[in-house]
């Protein structure tokens, strides 16, 4: 920039109102010094010439350095640094000019006094404006006097920029730590936010009663709610990252029953891996379940798969495609995900490609795991160390209806895939299974006991260099299919809800939760181990319909019905997370357990495997449900299990989930 432009005044954007106060903070400095110390013995005339001199330095410096065309209440430290800068300018301009014309006036001791103290009372001056423009839109007596001042500060105009504070949603930030200090700075220095911090809530009894950000920190709990009534908030915003899932509970249902709408400052569960924002946002229900969230060691995990090559069956699937972008962060040499339906894996391509772009050895297979050629293909061109297999047909209602298709790909895919990593010499074969294969009663849970059979029986044959493993969970939050984005869709349809029976309770876990799981359990398996992981206890799946209407802020059978439809084929009311509960052995981590499954021999399995393969041949649904029944004993009917499931301990131990707007 040239030295024309510079000094081209006309076109800086000078805050006219900003100088003027300068001016007066000048004046009532050398008021304040002559009051004090008395006139020198230069003369009146000398001295005047002197101040006037002094004060146009002082002007023109700031001017030229650009502190006048500053938005002071968005600057930061550099907005005080350039005030020092242009003084210090100032000052040697000064005396470059008095010494230069030889002019008398003040001593320059005093001169030097003068220009520091007016230093500090424009820096305070520009504080207070910061202060005044930040605090005051609390309905206080406080906030009235700030406002005040900014009308002395700045006039009417920044005054109508404040005016529409009311119209912004006061909330109280729950968690007067780190994170919420960040959420109120963040929300102070943005005037087009839609929320204005008012309070903090905090439990810490050494915060309570203090301030935080220019903010008051209130006691958490009963006690005051009549002090949030007081300053106006509408909503309360969790903005605490160690908070354990009882208290977050007892919170919430605190504050939903004062009226108060309650928010989240945190990453949204569905897009954590993909922003790693944090953001105001709702509660997801996920969340709502307030079940602690499984701990694994992802030191042990992330050195086990670092480096190594790893197959992932079903990888455009719910559970495969989570499988891969969690072995994404351990550094393997390759992932290769193998789909039949080739838009799930695309889609993960496309996502895990913008990531890690050519750090991430990443492939995609589509091919079907029934397909032996198909797999054999893969197996050779890759030769993977790790199997991990999530390929299934996991619907249900749907299976009921295609019972030859599930025992297909469930069951003889399965066969393919095992067979094949023993082939290859593949080190580890993981295998995904549900709590559906505990006494199942649908063909769906059938045929993936049967593929633990499978697997287990391969895991006992001597001199198999393959380490097998199943990882057996509950029903996954937010999987295709799964009850939650059914809800969520009918609710955005204006109802009504539909549910088989207000009976039904599930176990549930997050899509991350069950992967890392399956990862854990693969890192640590010896041979032939049943994982099973303590979900707590089970939800009432009425319960979840109610609370997320709730959550919509509608009404459950005013705004949005909520209608029984009836039990559909194979469902039963409740699901078993364990086989035999006195066969489990704890792990490293609390809430993962093994359960050591005992193998049928290999003869026995090829008979049950003849079994199915000549009730294949029939193509008949009823006869291939007969032929499961025969080489799954466990398998019963619904109404075996149902007619007994009052007196069930899964249903006596049902978590109900109640909150109140």
């Amino acid at each position: 920039m040239g030295l024309g432009s510079l000094f081209n005044i006309s076109k800086m954007k000078i805050r006219w109102q900003l100088m003027f106060y300068d001016a007066v903070i000048y004046v009532a400095v050398i008021i304040f010094i002559v009051s004090a110390y008395g006139q020198e013995a230069s003369t009146l005339s000398e001295s005047l010439v002197a101040i006037l001199m002094t004060l146009l330095c002082l002007l023109v410096c700031r001017t030229v350095g650009g502190v006048y065309s500053m938005i002071i209440r968005y600057g930061g430290v550099h907005v005080y640094m350039r005030l020092f800068a242009t003084d210090l300018f100032a000052l040697l301009g000064y005396f470059l000019v008095k010494y230069g014309l030889q002019l008398e006036g003040m001593t320059s001791q005093r001169w030097l006094i003068i220009i520091l103290l007016n230093l500090l009372g424009a820096v305070g001056m520009r504080l207070m404006y910061r202060y005044c423009y930040r605090f005051g839109v609390r309905r206080t007596k406080k906030g009235e006097f700030l406002r005040w001042l900014l009308l002395l500060f700045a006039g009417d105009n920044v005054i109508k920029e404040r005016r529409n504070e009311h119209k912004r949603i006061r909330i109280a930030i729950l968690g007067a730590g780190r994170l919420g200090a960040v959420l109120a700075d963040e929300l102070l220095s943005n005037d087009s936010a839609a929320y204005v911090p008012v309070c903090f809530i905090d439990q810490d009894e050494s915060k309570t009663g203090r301030e935080v950000m220019g903010l008051p920190v209130l006691a958490e709990g009963e006690e005051s709610l009549e002090d949030l009534k007081d300053y106006g908030v509408q909503e309360i915003v969790f903005a605490i990252t160690n908070i354990i899932n009882t208290k977050k509970d007892s919170l919430f249902k605190l504050y939903k029953s004062a009226g108060y709408k309650v928010k989240v400052y945190d990453f949204s569960v569905a897009d954590v891996t993909k922003s790693g924002k944090r953001m105001l946002r709702e509660f997801d229900i996920d969340e709502l379940l307030f079940r602690q969230p499984i701990v694994v060691n992802s030191e042990l995990v992330n050195n086990y798969y670092k480096n190594k090559v790893i197959l992932v069956t079903g990888g455009g699937g719910s559970i495969g495609s989570e499988l891969c972008r969690q072995l994404a962060k351990m550094e393997p040499k390759q992932i290769i995900a193998l789909d039949i339906y080739e838009n799930g894996v695309y889609d993960l391509q496309q996502e895990l490609r913008l990531l890690y772009g050519q750090k991430l050895n990443f492939k995609v297979e589509i091919a079907s795991i029934c397909s032996r050629t198909a797999m054999e293909r893969v197996m050779e061109e890759y030769h993977p160390q790790i199997v991990i297999h999530a390929a299934a047909h996991k619907h249900v209602p749907l299976m009921e209806k295609n019972c030859i298709e599930a025992v297909e790909n469930n069951v003889f895919g399965t066969l393919n895939v095992i067979q094949l990593c023993e082939e290859y010499n593949a080190q580890r074969f993981m295998m995904v299974s549900t709590d559906k294969a505990v006494n199942p009663t649908n063909i769906m849970g059938a045929t993936k006991r049967m593929c633990e059979i499978i697997a287990r029986a391969h895991s006992a044959q001597k001199g198999n260099k393959v380490v097998f493993s199943d990882t057996r969970f509950g029903n996954v939050l937010g999987s295709a299919g799964s009850v939650i984005p059914l809800f969520k869709r009918q609710i955005a349809n204006g109802g009504p809800i539909t549910l088989t029976d207000k009976r039904i309770i599930r176990y549930f876990m997050t899509i991350p939760e069950a992967s890392q799981l399956v990862l854990h359990s693969g890192a640590i398996a010896k041979n032939g181990e049943l994982f099973v992981l303590d979900m707590g206890q089970p939800v009432k799946i009425y319960d979840l319909a109610v609370n997320m209407i709730k959550l919509s802020g509608l009404e459950s059978f005013k705004d949005i019905d909520i209608i029984e439809t009836g039990l559909r084929p194979g469902e039963k009311l409740y699901e078993e997370l364990l086989v035999k509960s006195e066969t489990l052995h704890k792990t490293d981590n609390d809430l993962i357990f093994i359960e050591k499954d005992e193998p049928i021999s290999m003869d026995d399995l090829n008979n049950r495997l003849q079994v199915l393969q000549e009730a294949l041949q029939s193509n008949d649904d009823e006869t291939i449900r007969d032929a499961m029944h025969k080489v799954v004993p466990t398998y019963k009917t619904p109404e075996e299990v149902n007619c007994k499931a009052a007196q069930s301990a899964e249903m006596q131990n049902v978590k109900i989930v109640k909150f109140t707007r």
